[in-house]
């Protein structure tokens, strides 16, 4: 006897969760995606959701944001200059050279892997540029454009001893932060100075200005309006294809919290100087690169090398040229990083890329929520992070305070943002989400 398996359509058979063109059968209960049950939920869904994530581990850039308020909060209350004009600009404006540097460094640790000759690539960056410019008279921009270019494939020398001959990437940088700080010294010379033009094109990175109240105002509404509009798509091309997408008040809600930070910061800006040319570049980068690493194949071949290199290479992924290409990246954003730098004190010196450089990068990018066991992290991560740690700078600095207590306080935070990472990492391991 045969039996007749096709009917009409009807209304079960676009339920979510059936994706097969058959109804479910008579009793079956029908998979709901829980996404959909906390929009229908509306504010009691979402704090429900919430909790779910506390409790699986899935923080985000939670405790970040929240460690950024509390040192804010408690700066403030001890000094009212904290969240003043001159000093969040000159904050901003600090914290460009350093997390540009681990902008470079998120994409290593997402492979799992971690650089550790990324300070003394941005000393031997500026010291070619200063030798190139000052010293030989090239033009700046060729000059700049050499500078990055060294700093390019230096990483991809360590790319090439990692990923081809196999040497740990912590033994190959360890010998780049060796080597490349001694090359800096042979390159500057006996002088170990070389003083730049005070009114040349890298002197600009840091002390360039846009003066007019529309600049920083322009640069917030075109933030935020970007936001929406990449949501409102994002969403509409999601529902279309049949999956959770985000409603429009959502969206909205998501778009004005954004909305008040960045008019808050533009109108500090336009309080002092203006918006400095240094945050439009380090903003630049990092969206850019979050494109490059959430948008592209490119970024998901890396989220994959860090999950589990046998299985990208299972996938047919070139893991050598994609970690030759992380490594490569890393050294561009080192170079960079070193030219805002040295634009900060517009010279290059022997003590370029030394002291607490290195470290302060790294920690950065991994209190920013970047994991330091790969798979896991975002450009933005630099970005946040390297906040934390000049916001702990400056208000040191602001109260008096000795340096040896704020090398401690950024350890400790330091430690606590690893210790969030493991936990949180175990916790989604329970919860069968890792």
């Amino acid at each position: 006897m045969s039996t007749n398996l096709s009917k009409t359509p009807g209304p079960a058979d676009s339920a979510p969760g059936n994706g097969n063109g058959q109804a479910p059968a008579e009793g079956a209960v029908t998979a709901v995606d829980p996404r959909l049950l906390v929009r229908q939920e509306g504010f009691a869904g979402y704090w429900s959701e919430f909790g779910r994530k506390l409790r699986s581990g899935e923080l985000g850039s939670l405790p970040v944001v929240v460690g950024l308020i509390v040192i804010a909060l408690v700066f403030q209350l001890r000094d009212s200059a904290f969240l003043g004009a001159e000093n969040l600009s000159n904050l901003f404006v600090t914290a460009a050279g350093t997390g540009l540097i681990a902008v470079g460094i998120v994409f290593v640790l997402i492979l799992g892997e971690i650089d550790l000759s990324v300070g003394s690539v941005s000393g031997l960056a500026a010291a070619v540029f200063a030798v190139l410019n000052v010293n030989q008279g090239m033009p700046e921009w060729l000059a700049l454009v050499l500078a990055l270019l060294s700093g390019a494939v230096i990483g991809a020398l360590h790319g090439f001893f990692f990923a081809r001959i196999g040497v740990p990437a912590f033994v190959v940088t360890l010998a780049g932060l060796l080597g490349w700080n001694g090359l800096m010294l042979q390159v500057l010379g006996s002088n170990g100075t070389i003083n730049l033009d005070d009114e040349g094109l890298v002197a600009g990175l840091t002390n360039h200005y846009f003066s007019d109240v529309a600049a920083a105002y322009g640069l917030a509404t075109l933030s935020v309006a970007a936001f929406f509009l990449l949501s409102f798509l994002d969403s509409r091309r999601r529902a279309a294809a049949g999956v959770p997408s985000r409603p429009l008040s959502e969206i909205v809600l998501r778009t004005a919290v954004l909305a008040v930070p960045a008019y808050v910061v533009a109108w500090l800006f336009n309080q002092y100087k203006g918006l400095p040319l240094a945050v439009v570049i380090f903003l630049g980068i990092v969206v850019a690169l979050d494109f490059v690493l959430r948008r592209t194949a490119y970024g998901r071949r890396v989220f994959a090398l860090g999950g589990s290199v046998e299985a990208a290479r299972r996938a047919g992924i070139n893991v050598s040229a994609v970690r030759i290409s992380v490594f490569a990246l890393s050294g561009t954003m080192a170079a960079l990083g070193g030219m805002f730098l040295a634009s900060q004190i517009n010279a290059a010196n022997q003590s370029s890329g030394a002291g607490s450089l290195l470290m302060n990068a790294i920690a950065a990018a991994v209190i920013g929520g970047t994991s330091l066991f790969g798979g896991r992290g975002k450009t933005w991560s630099a970005l946040l992070g390297v906040l934390v740690i000049q916001s702990i700078a400056s208000g040191m600095a602001l109260l008096g305070i000795a340096s040896a207590v704020q090398y401690m306080i950024t350890g400790a935070v330091l430690l606590a943002a690893v210790v969030i990472d493991s936990v949180s990492r175990r916790t989604q391991k329970t919860a069968g989400r890792a």
